[in-house]
């Protein structure tokens, strides 16, 4: 398994970075702001994330999804470290990420990898996402805001 940038002209995965986040235009956007990059096994893309400057000292790490047969062997740990690592080497001095309060698998192992929550946005899915987003058996609603030092 290695992990790299997507090139120029090299389509993103789409139907990967749709099961993070449902709303294809919020997806589209990012990525023309942002830097995709891809975990590849040698049946090809098993695991993607976007960065994403926001602020001139810090990065956002705005999608992070691991292929359903890839999930549970420690992907998605590696996806959030390589972007930590890549972030810190790119100059910035603080990353973020955002999580549904009902993705609770995901704010496990963004805190595991250090990030601490920092704030609440009330009602963040209700507002902007046109359709109720189920998780682990509950509405996701509010946007948990972590940051990390770098």
């Amino acid at each position: 398994m290695y992990i790299r940038k997507l090139a120029a002209g090299e389509l993103p995965p789409m139907d990967l970075l749709l099961t993070a986040d449902p709303s294809h235009l919020k997806v589209e956007a990012y990525l023309k702001r942002g830097e995709c990059y891809a975990a590849f096994d040698e049946e090809g893309i098993a695991g993607v994330y976007v960065l994403l400057p926001t602020r001139p000292d810090t990065a956002e790490l705005v999608n992070v999804a691991v292929a359903e047969v890839h999930q549970g062997k420690g992907l998605g740990k590696q996806l959030v470290l390589h972007a930590i690592q890549l972030a810190a080497i790119q100059g910035f001095s603080t990353i973020e990420v955002g999580t549904g309060n009902s993705s609770i698998g995901q704010l496990a192992l963004y805190q595991k990898c250090g990030f601490r929550i920092v704030s609440v946005e009330l009602d963040f899915f209700t507002r902007h996402y046109p359709e109720v987003i189920y998780e682990n058996g509950m509405i996701c609603r509010d946007m948990l805001r972590l940051t990390r030092d770098l």
